[in-house]
């Protein structure tokens, strides 16, 4: 069994892949004062909780953006289950084509998520990630990331909201019954989650007028995509799972 581990900036998502099917997903809180201990009992519970043994790891691949974790996450894996894991990055494999102004710059996880987008769903895709952050990446038909853009995630845009306004208090990120808000919350509600859904679709909108047309695939992922994927038609596929069919694609390609 691989394990995949997935350290963003909210959160560690671990997926738990027995051949070639995902078994088991889990979430930590990331935090950078964990340490190595927690960590590897976070992992042995979530494996005892699937059903597994440390023993049944054969090995782990590790994609990061939040360098601070990486040491006591990987101590964690050393420790816990005797295995230095793949860590995503310079050297790795990964059978795409970085072609932006630095292919250095590029995170790990939107890496991570394009190789998952074309290997999976075949041919050109735009690759919305919708984490803390919320990127947007275009993926050729050949597999080459050429474009993208990074803006808030709704959670950091609303922070900010009720963070800096003396007399408006914070709210459930949701999907409100309608626009037509009646009181401070649902006015609140109404406003994050269609400014940003018309955020969105304007996004998409603009690539397809910049590419010229191009026919490829919006392939939505991240915490918050299945919220707005189910209220767009511009949205063809949410795949919560799709960072993980990446990274498997990526450890096939740098072992034997």
């Amino acid at each position: 069994m691989l394990v995949a581990v997935d350290i963003g900036n909210t959160n560690i998502v671990l997926g738990f892949l027995d051949e070639g099917r995902i078994a088991g997903t889990y979430r930590i809180t990331t935090k950078a004062n964990h340490t190595s201990d927690e960590y590897g009992l976070f992992l042995t519970e979530f494996l005892r909780m699937s059903g597994f043994r440390p023993a049944d790891v054969d090995d782990v691949i590790i994609c990061s953006v939040v360098p601070k974790v990486m040491h006591s996450f990987r101590s964690s894996i050393v420790k816990f289950l005797d295995i230095d894991p793949m860590v995503v990055g310079p050297g790795i494999k990964t059978g795409m084509n970085v072609r932006i102004d630095d292919p250095k710059s590029l995170g790990a996880d939107i890496l991570a998520d394009c190789a998952g987008a074309y290997y999976s769903y075949d041919g050109p895709a735009l690759v919305a990630d919708f984490g803390t952050a919320t990127t947007f990446t275009h993926v050729s038909g050949d597999g080459v990331i050429d474009a993208g853009i990074i803006t808030t995630g709704i959670r950091a845009g609303a922070a900010a909201l009720w963070g800096d306004t003396a007399q408006l208090p914070e709210v459930e990120i949701t999907r409100p019954d309608t626009i037509l808000g009646t009181n401070t919350k649902t006015c609140m509600q109404a406003g994050l989650y269609y400014t940003f859904l018309g955020g969105v679709e304007r996004t998409i909108t603009q690539f397809r007028k910049e590419l010229g047309g191009e026919d490829f695939r919006v392939i939505a992922t991240g915490g918050l995509g299945r919220v707005f994927a189910n209220d767009t038609d511009l949205i063809d596929v949410y795949d919560p799972d799709l960072i993980f069919k990446g990274m498997a694609h990526i450890y096939a390609r740098n072992v034997k």
